[in-house]
């Protein structure tokens, strides 16, 4: 296949893909089985790997992320982003209508009601159709850039849709961005099975993941956007809020499921009424409705205060809570032993559920609370989803409540438990514990790590109970035979699942190093280790002070590694797993020359014929290694388009900068006229 036919070959599929993300993640009436969009996707991503020039910022492979950020610029709004004053009662929703029907003068107006998001405010500006920034709201005036991060949102459109005629030359649109309710309890299962806290809620959650330096951690977050508001445009006239949110649909941003058209206060209120009874039928979690102008054009007279429109409000409801009792407190046992209690509580009916468990955190946080066992506790639903306990009925107290404490032994294997001076969470000290082993092995199993499909938390389970699985080393002597005994195991399953342990022998080095659960190392830093070790057992001879010299191994990620080689259980580990076949050395590159060969870049901005990633390839496969942060040591600065704080650090220290074409010309690539 020559350029001409992969441009033509390229720019069908990306019609096509895109054109899926749409009914699937907008209207939610998907048209093809995941696995043929799988396979577009990969005929997509394999195409731009083979015509890197091919690769734009707007295809629909740059949503995987990319390079960590080094930190997030400043934005400054074009127009600022204010925040909708809240009422909390009928009666101060009355007196918000009152002062409208003063200030309209006498003109009719009507009003609009949508759910109000529980997530974090976002603008994006569209010019001639391609997303070229995204930022939060911030102070209202500056935010902060997080470009890369919402890349990642596969309901966000890299490319608004509709002809030439349709699409505004500039497009600012405001909206939230939040995590779904289905989405946002898998992660914290996953979280809690790797032995990391869970998140109070889904806003706190979406806030988090958009504030990740590394765009390939937030890719795998389950994240999500609705569309509602304007900043500045150009070529776009809307005269009433339901027409901008046809027009939002019409380019292919995601709106509200459901708006309801109100004449007065008295439809207001109904709609209002009906919104809450709807909310428990929404994937995403809301805190109350949206009341606004419906016709725009009175925006300006009704004007603003310094913080919030006077046309629009926000009624919020009041959260739901019931009162139960609290009748025990388990431990938990996650991955990396870390012990967490759970309050269990006498079941109780609360937001659409009966609720009869919920996490407490840590003993700090008891104590904080003075939660007993016995008590009649306060509950609601964290983001309407977790269960949290948020106080106590002292008055209710008989005396006879019991004073808890974490236990001096772990509840699954009896073994000891500690706290570190400088960390607020109790551990397991057993690597053999069961509870430990289980999260290990799938951990281990996971997508990032090994990839050993099939390998889920129930086949685990029995695993581990069964004494076949005591750490991933045991994973290689599985037969047919123990599989086929598991519970819903099939022949057929059994095979697969043997050929995918096989498969996973021959992972890169870093899916390796991650795949061992070292504390504090993560998917960027397992690559940057296998950039500078050859062998894991080069890595395990690494002494502290070598690794804090590499650049992006800080201080407690060495502290991390040489602690966990210097147990023995580890090492021989490792030597179990080689005895298996696992390779545990760097995957060769094909090196298409030298010439780069001792430079360091770093790379900024957005590239216009590649990502960032694609260089970075380049830049290896010429002998040269890639940073995630500017230094003395710094050989150039690869600057991109709306280029970064990296920029300024580079002028500062004299590392020199170069733009794409003096990069393409570097590494001897043709340069587009």
């Amino acid at each position: 296949m020559n350029t001409q036919q992969a441009e033509k070959k390229v720019f069908q599929l990306r019609v096509e893909i895109e054109r899926h993300n749409h009914l699937y993640y907008i209207d939610a009436k998907p048209e093809i089985p995941d696995r043929e969009y799988d396979r577009l996707y990969d005929e997509l991503k394999e195409l731009e790997r083979q015509f890197p020039l091919l690769a734009t910022p707007e295809s629909p492979t740059m949503r995987v992320g990319g390079q960590p950020l080094e930190g997030f610029s400043q934005v400054k709004h074009s127009v600022p982003m204010m925040s909708l004053a809240n009422t909390y009662s009928t009666t101060e929703l009355d007196e918000f209508y009152q002062r409208l029907s003063k200030l309209s003068e006498g003109r009719t107006f009507s009003c609009c009601v949508e759910p109000k998001i529980d997530g974090l405010a976002v603008s994006l500006r569209y010019e001639k159709g391609l997303l070229v920034l995204g930022s939060t709201r911030g102070d209202g005036k500056t935010g902060d850039d997080i470009t890369a991060n919402i890349r990642t949102i596969k309901s966000i459109p890299l490319r608004l849709h509709g002809t030439a005629d349709e699409i505004p030359a500039v497009l600012e649109v405001r909206g939230e961005v939040f995590m779904t309710k289905a989405g946002f309890i898998r992660l914290n299962e996953q979280r809690i099975a790797t032995g990391d806290e869970a998140f109070a809620n889904p806003r706190n959650a979406a806030a988090g993941s958009l504030k990740l330096l590394d765009p390939n951690t937030v890719a795998g977050r389950p994240l999500d956007a609705i569309f509602y508001g304007l900043g500045e445009t150009q070529g776009l006239v809307i005269t009433t809020h339901e027409g901008l949110v046809q027009t939002l649909r019409k380019l292919g941003l995601k709106t509200a499921p459901r708006i309801w058209h109100c004449n007065d206060i008295q439809t207001i209120l109904s709609a209002i009424s009906e919104l809450q009874a709807l909310k428990q039928t929404f994937t995403f979690e809301i805190d109350g409705a949206v009341v606004k102008v419906n016709e725009r054009q009175l925006y300006d007279m009704f004007g603003s205060t310094a913080k919030s429109p006077r046309w629009a409000v926000a009624y919020k409801y009041e959260p739901e809570r019931a009162e139960t009792i609290l009748e025990a407190i388990t431990v938990q046992v996650g991955r990396t032993g870390v012990l967490t209690p759970v309050a269990e509580l006498r079941p109780v009916f609360l937001a659409g559920s009966t609720i009869s468990r919920a996490t407490l955190h840590n003993i700090s946080e008891i104590e904080r609370k003075d939660i007993r066992i016995g008590d009649t506790v306060i509950i609601e639903k964290a983001g309407e989803v977790i269960p949290a306990v948020i106080g106590v009925k002292m008055e209710l107290r008989s005396g006879r409540e019991k004073i808890f404490k974490m236990p001096a032994s772990c509840p699954v294997c009896a073994e000891a438990v500690s706290k570190a001076e400088d960390e607020a969470a109790w551990r397991c000290e057993n690597l053999q514990c069961p509870a430990q082993i289980k999260r290990w092995i799938q951990y281990y199993a996971a997508r990032g790590a090994m990839d050993i499909d099939g390998l889920g938390e129930a086949i685990v389970e029995q695993l581990v109970d069964k004494g076949l699985v005591k750490d991933p080393s045991d994973l290689y002597k599985l037969t047919l035979f123990d599989l086929v005994a598991l519970e819903r195991m099939g022949e057929k399953s059994a095979v697969n699942m043997l050929s995918a342990i096989a498969a996973s022998k021959s992972r890169e080095l870093w899916r390796a190093i991650f795949a061992l659960g070292i504390r504090h190392i993560g998917t960027r830093s397992a690559q940057t280790l296998e950039d500078n070790f050859e062998t894991i057992d080069d890595l395990m001879q690494a002494t502290t002070e070598q690794l804090t010299g590499i650049r992006d191994i800080g201080t407690i990620v060495s502290a991390s590694i040489t602690a966990f080689f210097s147990h023995t259980q580890n090492r021989n580990l490792i030597e179990r797993l080689k005895a298996h076949g696992l390779q545990f050395r760097r995957t060769a590159r094909p090196a298409s020359g030298t010439s780069m060969k001792g430079m360091t870049f770093v790379l900024t901005g957005t590239l216009a014929s590649m990502t960032r990633d694609q260089a970075g390839e380049i830049i290896r496969s010429l002998g040269g290694s890639t940073s995630s942060s500017v230094s003395a040591k710094t050989s150039f600065v690869l600057a991109g388009e709306e280029a970064g704080s990296k920029l300024d650090k580079a002028r500062k220290l004299g590392v020199k900068i170069i733009s794409e074409p003096e990069f393409l010309v570097m590494a001897g690539r043709s340069v587009k006229p």
